[in-house]
């Protein structure tokens, strides 16, 4: 129920239907046009841009072509009461009051679907995918929320998500991370002091996964790393997985399914992948050129097996095999993807740190490739969060090491506000994560306002000792000035979800459910000085167009509120 789309849908056909009346041949430029919210200055529901695009293409005067429009509409659309040329030639439509009725009562019969498209894509989404080697920290946080939110916002629509989380369990990292676990282990049991001289994992959660380990293996042998080095990887890696989900539950995030890096090891997924290229000619042994930024002097020219990513979009081929003719990550990443394509997905999304911007191209590549161009990739790159507090930057315990953790952060101001201020900017720019702002309760608080709106609906029919989605009856369709207000950002939502799910920027939900609750917010204020404006007068519903706005708000906020995965208190 977008009338967004109805309406535009509506007007096409029309001008279509009626192009020798405008006198217009040429309508390619149709598909261009869009009807959208007017400037809050001019009362009307809708604004089109369609007769400027439309003489624009036919080299015709727009004012013309705006009146021809005007007529034809006014005549065949009954839904539209009065239509208005304005400026170069914009159209600017209102609604009857017939339809705003009608849209009420659609509205209210919709409920949790209200917004939502019939959609049956099959997603996944991966993210996360920390190097299990410790806890997760705020960088980690950002890329968790967006994609858990996106998957949200992609199952609003119907589309089934599959969550994903790649373990990166194999390679040098994670002989580190256990070597840093074994001397920790000896820490603990030898009374023996922690190297500070070695490339090790310095953080105290180590001694943590230690003691942990510990208590089911009290009798591990830590002589020789060597002869337990297989079982504590297993147990380490255990353990740090323990951590991470925690982590992630505490941040209410819960992934469908972990993709282990090993099993492309075992399963030697990745010698598979590449002879499937082979095979279409997409692989090759050659040379490449010493990497941008790097002295041919630091170059060692060496014959290695290249993937043609080029063919599809890279800006350069990439290498499969290191020097030692040891797979690259990239080789691995290749052989992952390829095992993603294979499980029939429609469409695969990345959420990628910032640290990963250069990788884009190729993996995107390697997709198009590996699915014959049948499958599109998307990655998301959530950049870095920097954290404030008192106007300065914030540094919390060094527990976890040199980061700060997505516990630490939780503990401080709680699961809701972590969500919500993640959301506030478009994941492609740094985000400025102040902790005094989150934890104010006035308007520069935008995830407060909200619940606090969604509180003082529910005390307004908790005064009334009436159900909150209880029957209204509505005589005639007269609304005030914050009325119409509140209607007219209502219709919006539909048209929020689809760009928002189109665009995969789900941050556009905070920024709609901030400026609704706004209205909301003035308009009870000035209940407050206008007793004409008063919601309930001698303890008895006064203004019952207000109630049913009130319900389709509730509506709303549920929803959003749902998708971002952010309560929304009754009572504050």
């Amino acid at each position: 129920m977008n009338l967004f789309e109805t309406y535009l849908d509506i007007i096409k056909k029309n001008i279509i239907k009626n192009k020798k009346k405008i006198n217009i041949k040429d309508l390619d430029y149709l598909k261009s046009t869009i009807l959208e919210s007017p400037p809050a200055k001019f009362d009307f529901d809708f604004s089109s841009n369609v007769a400027l695009i439309l003489a624009k293409k036919n080299n015709a005067d727009p004012i013309k072509i705006s009146e021809l429009i005007k007529d034809i509409l006014l005549k065949n659309v009954k839904d539209f009461s009065m239509i208005e040329v304005a400026g170069p030639g914009f159209l600017n439509i209102k609604l009857s009051n017939e339809v705003w009725l009608k849209t009420i009562k659609d509205i209210l019969l919709k409920k949790e679907k209200f917004g939502s498209k019939k959609n049956n894509a099959k997603f996944n989404i991966e993210f996360v995918s920390a190097n299990p080697t410790g806890p997760l920290h705020v960088g980690h946080c950002r890329g968790a929320i967006l994609g858990d939110v996106l998957s949200n916002l992609l199952k609003f629509n119907g589309n089934k998500v599959t969550k994903e989380y790649y373990i990166n369990d194999y390679g040098n990292q994670i002989n580190i991370f256990a070597k840093s676990v074994f001397y920790r282990l000896r820490e603990i049991k030898m009374k023996e002091a922690f190297p500070k001289n070695m490339e090790l994992y310095p953080g105290e959660y180590i001694k943590d996964i230690a003691s942990k380990i510990l208590k089911t293996n009290s009798s591990i042998n830590v002589l020789n790393f060597d002869k337990i080095k297989k079982k504590l990887i297993s147990l380490s890696l255990k353990q740090s997985m323990i951590l991470i989900k925690t982590d992630l539950k505490n941040l209410g995030v819960k992934h469908d399914n972990f993709f282990s890096e090993s099993t492309l090891v075992s399963r030697k997924l990745v010698s598979k992948t590449i002879d499937k290229l082979k095979k279409n000619k997409l692989v090759n042994y050659g040379f490449l050129n010493p990497p941008k930024g790097e002295e041919a002097k630091n170059w060692t020219k060496a014959k290695k097996l290249i993937f043609k990513s080029t063919l599809f979009g890279d800006d350069t081929d990439r290498a499969l095999t290191k020097n030692d003719n040891s797979w690259t990550y990239f080789a691995n990443d290749l052989a992952y993807h390829a095992d993603k394509v294979s499980r029939k997905y429609d469409k695969l999304i990345n959420v990628l740190g910032a640290d990963h911007t250069g990788y884009v191209k190729r993996i995107k590549a390697a997709v198009n490739a590996l699915s014959k161009e049948k499958i599109t990739l998307t990655c998301k790159i959530s950049q870095l969060v920097k954290l404030y507090k008192n106007g300065q930057p914030y540094k919390m315990s060094k527990r976890s090491g040199e980061f700060i953790s997505v516990n630490e952060l939780i503990n401080e101001v709680g699961k809701d506000s972590v969500r919500f201020f993640m959301l506030t900017r478009s994941n492609d720019v740094e985000l400025d994560f102040d902790f005094d702002k989150v934890l104010e309760k006035n308007k520069e608080n935008p995830i407060f306002y909200i619940q606090y709106c969604y509180a003082r609906i529910n005390s307004l029919f908790r005064t009334l000792n009436v159900d909150l989605y209880s029957k209204i009856k509505i005589d005639n369709f007269s609304p005030n000035e914050f009325e119409y207000k509140l209607l007219r950002k209502i219709i919006e939502w539909p048209q929020v979800i689809k760009i928002a799910s189109k665009k995969l920027e789900p941050h556009r939900i905070p920024f709609y459910l901030y400026e609704i609750a706004t209205i909301f917010h003035s308009y009870w204020s000035k209940g407050n000085e206008d007793s004409n404006l008063k919601f309930i007068k001698d303890n008895k519903m006064n203004l019952f167009l207000s109630f049913k706005i009130f319900q389709l708000l509730s509506i709303i906020l549920e929803n959003g509120m749902k998708i971002i995965g952010v309560s929304l208190p009754k009572k504050m």
